[in-house]
């Protein structure tokens, strides 16, 4: 009886996403190579404008003699320094005056900036987008003024958070050619030695409209917001963009040891992280749903058994670190009490050991679909996260109705698939053993 309850709810929740999450667009391209996305949706009196430029971290600035890290998260911050027609520092003010919000994050991949409105200052939020991209003011004053701000956040957010270089120490090992290697936020060292030049040229490089994409959604009249984005976008010209050629890693094939000594913890974890697939491979999704059985909430198989029932650690989990050309699997532990970070290590292994030897039970398959059946509709369920879905999709995945059908993949995936997946990837001679310790301390 328990078992058939849970199918119907799983039923009864298919048929919910599959009719509620139908998202309507529509798409063009402008003459200078802006592709464009409008989604209607009048049901509340907002709009998000927001723009995606395919550059990230992974994305160097400076000369191939001397490249420089961390270029597209300053930039990140940079373009909000000012343009043509709005004076410095005073973007934010525009924006809260005329009730809106707004941000900007950057990944190794891409770069997104973004604007929440009342619907009737639509036109405001495409005007300043607009001139983001035609108009930025990049000066010295700008470059110093943020490369104080990134020195900040890179304080705050790494080298004084415990755990905060968690996942350089990871990148750092696993990846020995590609750019992925690198700190998003780059290398202080690099933004201190660039030039204005330098930064003028990343500009002129990555940040013109043939290589961005514009998403316009909420309260809209689809005819009338085309027009807008052909006032406010048209004239903006085409640039040549950088040809990408990054180097291929070789795949591991031999256990490679490292350590890493952070001074902010007292606590050492142990991480295991493997090189996965792009996160445009099945297999990502399938590793996404590995992620979900392991640690997703404390009744999960890692933290059910190693932390509740053995009690042999603080906090267990495992993630799926999605990135385009090569993903990041990583398993970590914070061991308790006597516990050694070896004990720890055997007892993560063994749970991946039964994956691979055992089908996951059908209770446990359902509770993951029901889960991802959760994460689609909640994914879609304010127009800001559909506006993110459609661009993101669009720019990154080569297929921007994955917003309606991606659900279909996680759906289609069989516990077959699951332990196929965990044998291919997630074994000990394909990974870094990574031992993140407490700083030791030097005599003065």
């Amino acid at each position: 009886m328990k078992n058939y309850l849970l199918i119907l709810a799983s039923l009864v929740l298919v048929g919910f996403s599959a009719k509620a999450q139908q998202v309507e667009f529509e798409e063009f391209d402008l003459d200078n190579g802006l592709h464009v996305i409008l989604h209607q949706d009048n049901t509340a009196p907002v709009v998000t404008v927001g723009v995606m430029y395919n550059v990230g971290g992974k994305d160097l600035g400076g000369t191939a003699d001397a490249p420089r890290t961390g270029f597209a998260h300053f930039f990140e911050h940079l373009l909000f320094e000012g343009t043509k027609n709005i004076d410095r520092g005073e973007w934010f003010t525009i924006v809260s005056s005329n009730g809106g919000s707004n941000n900007a994050n950057t990944s190794l991949d891409r770069t997104y900036y973004y604007e929440v409105f009342p619907s009737n200052n639509l036109e405001l939020g495409l005007w300043m987008e607009s001139e983001r991209m035609m108009h930025p003011v990049i000066d010295q004053v700008g470059v110093d003024t943020q490369n104080e701000v990134v020195k900040e956040e890179k304080r705050l957010r790494y080298d004084n958070s415990p755990y905060g270089q968690f996942l350089a120490a990871v990148s750092e090992n696993l990846f020995t050619k590609h750019p992925y290697k690198n700190k998003n936020i780059g290398e202080m060292a690099d933004l201190d030695a660039s030039t204005l030049e330098e930064f003028q040229q990343y500009l002129k490089d990555w940040y013109g409209p043939n290589n961005a994409a514009l998403v316009v959604a909420g309260d809209i009249d689809s005819k009338e917001a085309k027009k807008l984005v052909e006032k406010y976008f048209s004239e903006i010209k085409s640039r040549p963009i950088p040809t990408r050629n990054f180097a291929k890693e070789d795949p591991i094939t031999e256990k490679i040891d490292a350590k890493f000594y952070d001074p902010n913890i007292q606590i050492p974890a142990i991480i295991t992280a493997y090189r996965t697939p792009g996160f445009k491979e099945r297999d990502a999704y399938v590793l996404s749903m590995v992620s979900a059985y392991l640690s997703d909430g404390k009744t999960s198989k890692l933290y059910k058994t190693i932390v509740d029932d053995k009690k042999m650690a603080l906090q267990v989990g495992a993630i799926n670190i999605d990135q385009m050309d090569y993903s990041i699997y990583a398993i970590y532990g914070l061991p308790l009490g006597d516990t050694t970070l070896d004990a720890l290590l055997t007892e993560m292994d063994s749970e991946i050991a039964k994956m691979q030897t055992e089908l996951i039970s059908e209770n446990d398959y359902q509770k993951l679909q029901n889960k991802f059946e959760n994460r689609f509709v909640n994914s879609n369920s304010s127009i800001q996260g559909i506006a993110n879905s459609l661009v993101r999709n669009y720019m990154l995945y080569d297929d921007i109705n994955l917003i309606n059908s991606e659900i279909e993949i996680y759906r289609s995936i069989t516990r077959q698939e699951i332990q196929d997946v965990v044998k291919k990837y997630l074994n000990p001679n394909q990974r870094v053993e990574l031992e993140y310790l407490p700083k030791e301390k030097t005599a003065n």
